[in-house]
């Protein structure tokens, strides 16, 4: 019974590191560009960064769907 959940649960955590992958790549352009502008006492750093990354964050979606897609033709 506990080797017929094994793959299941491995398929589990290995969407869960995409997930949060996807998620960090997302979030921490913006904190790194937060930290820059209160370093140099500018406003600029910190939306440009979270533009920035949802850009990237919205391309690895794109990315997973995609080779989601391939798998089930």
């Amino acid at each position: 019974m506990v080797r017929s959940q094994t793959p299941f649960m491995a398929e589990a955590f290995v969407w869960v590191g995409r997930i949060t992958a996807i998620g960090l790549t997302m979030v921490l352009p913006g904190i790194v560009g937060s930290w820059v502008d209160h370093r140099l006492d500018t406003a600029v750093f910190e939306p440009v960064g979270f533009i920035l990354g949802f850009l990237a964050g919205l391309a690895a979606l794109i990315r997973v769907a995609a080779t989601r897609q391939q798998k089930n033709l």
